[in-house]
């Protein structure tokens, strides 16, 4: 970690302020020594160049959850250039513009894809932070951005400061125990007429998933062992790379065939490798949690507290929300 990040961060049991014992350093970055809280007086580890800010209790299907997400990114470890794309047509209307000069709080980073991209594009500051081993992937990938900061915590009690311009996350919130409570947490980071973006998977256009994927997922795959997931996931993986090469190339306009189930959504898909497509149906079958929202529950999440609320179907399979911070939501976040 760079020192600069204890300009953001906070204790996860007092939010009180720390400072910052290194025993190894290199690069500018503390790679190992640890936190100290000047409020409840807590040490937290650094390890391998992260901070790691867990409260004491954090509940076993939290951890559970990360750990699976881990097998995933720590398999499929590399940053992508449709990477790129892919953020910002879920975080739509926000656009590369709206993260230069922000201090930006990422909830839930996975391998560090979207923290690289958002410190790319001017942000003063972005701190993201993740439950699972998957932070030292993305510590990896940004070291060498001093805008950059990642720390090992949980969204529902994060570590960090209500300071932040804009927070985001994108394919979190909806594995989270608690969706609702994880995104009261993320935009209560955010100050007084910052912004507040999500991506999460609807229910709406998903109905077949949850009939039929939901109940095998819940039973049989997240239990699966990961290496037995990845070779057990290989076959479904071909056949959908299949139709997709075959059914789902994208018109001159980049839609896909309107008369064709996801049609946009594979279209958007069509020249991934396979293992990009490996990757998305593994990370279907592998978590125990994932809920399937309504638009209903997430135009809820922004009906108190906030202004300019934007709620939009993405591709008729799931939910992209912004909305700015009213005065009161801040003020009562600290």
């Amino acid at each position: 970690m760079r020192l600069e990040a204890l300009n953001f961060v906070a204790c996860p049991n007092c939010g009180g302020s720390l400072s910052a014992h290194a025993a190894a350093e290199d690069g500018g970055h503390i790679m190992a020594g640890e936190l100290a809280c000047s409020g409840c007086y807590a040490r937290f580890p650094i390890q391998d160049g992260v901070p790691v800010l867990l409260p004491g209790n954090v509940e076993r299907v939290k951890l559970e959850t990360a750990a699976r997400f881990a097998a995933e990114w720590l398999h499929w470890s590399d940053l992508r250039d449709y990477y790129e794309q892919e953020f910002f047509a879920w975080l739509a209307p926000l656009t590369a513009a709206d993260f230069g000069g922000q201090v930006v709080f990422e909830g839930g980073c996975g391998k560090g894809r979207h923290t690289a991209i958002v410190a790319s594009h001017g942000a003063k500051a972005v701190v993201s932070i993740d439950l699972g081993q998957s932070a030292f992937v993305a510590f990896a990938h940004t070291r060498q951005l001093p805008n950059a900061h990642v720390v090992i915590g949980d969204l529902l009690r994060p570590p960090v400061r209500p300071v932040f311009d804009l927070a985001f996350s994108v394919g979190v919130l909806h594995h989270l125990p608690n969706p609702a409570a994880g995104f009261a947490s993320l935009a209560s980071r955010v100050r007084e007429g910052g912004r507040v973006a999500f991506w999460v998977y609807g229910q709406e256009g998903n109905e077949w998933i949850t009939r039929y994927v939901d109940p095998i997922r819940t039973k049989v795959t997240s239990k699966a062992p990961a290496g037995f997931l990845r070779v057990a996931s290989l076959a479904p993986s071909f056949f959908l790379w299949a139709v997709i090469k075959l059914f789902y190339r994208p018109r001159a306009n980049g839609k896909g065939p309107a008369m064709l189930p996801y049609g946009d959504y594979f279209a958007s898909m069509y020249s991934y490798p396979f293992d990009e497509i490996h990757a998305n149906v593994f990370d279907q079958l592998v978590t125990p949690v994932a809920y399937y929202l309504r638009c209903d529950e997430v135009r809820a999440w922004l009906a108190t507290g906030f202004r300019e609320a934007i709620v939009r179907s993405h591709r008729g399979y799931s939910w992209t929300g912004l909305a700015t911070v009213r005065r009161e939501a801040a003020a009562s976040a600290r």
